[in-house]
């Protein structure tokens, strides 16, 4: 009986160190890797988004074409902004998403801070799909408006050398920094 229980609490400890780890990402860019944890109790369906586009490769090589200084770092449109694809178009990126539907929103309470992740969306509620941003700093506008799905916890300062955009809107001119590659970690 006692190794009965023994087993049980092993693999109880192993099966949630493996679902705890699956949270995890590193974001590869050029000045280093930044690590990134993603809140699958919070945005599940977001996270499991994320999560198949970056299994795919479909984030590796896409460009960050919205960069606005002190306030986010914007990426993720995997249809026109991968660098690597004949599709490749930077003046359409941000415009683009996966070939996946739109996700609901899944806004939360949880607030838009510095090294917070966050689905980009259009208008609707309900229209994001493969675009993200990593905030700079704090953007309590954008708390309970967009759906927050994780956090950076190592490699910020990786985050803030990427380059920044030109006017208001932050459009990012060639050449654009590019995510080398995003996998679980």
């Amino acid at each position: 009986m006692f190794k009965k229980i023994i087993f049980i609490l092993l693999f109880t400890f192993i099966i949630n160190q493996s679902n705890a780890e699956e949270n995890f990402m590193i974001l590869k860019l050029k000045d280093g890797d930044v690590e990134i944890e993603l809140y699958n109790d919070i945005a599940p369906n977001h996270v499991k988004r994320f999560k198949k586009l970056a299994e795919e490769n479909k984030y590796d090589g896409v460009v960050f074409h919205r960069v606005i200084d002190g306030f986010m770092a914007q990426t993720g449109d995997v249809q026109y902004g991968n660098s690597t694809s004949d599709f490749f178009n930077l003046s359409k990126a941000g415009t683009g998403q996966s070939e996946y539907p739109n996700l609901k929103a899944e806004f939360s309470a949880i607030p838009h801070e510095r090294g917070t992740l966050s689905m980009a969306r259009s208008g609707d509620p309900d229209s994001a799909n493969s675009q993200f941003f990593i905030c700079f700093q704090a953007a309590s506008h954008l708390d309970r408006q967009y759906s927050v799905f994780g956090k950076v916890l190592k490699g910020m300062e990786f985050v803030d050398l990427i380059k920044k955009g030109e006017g208001s809107n932050g459009e990012v001119s060639k050449p654009a920094d590019t995510i080398i590659s995003l996998k679980a970690k």
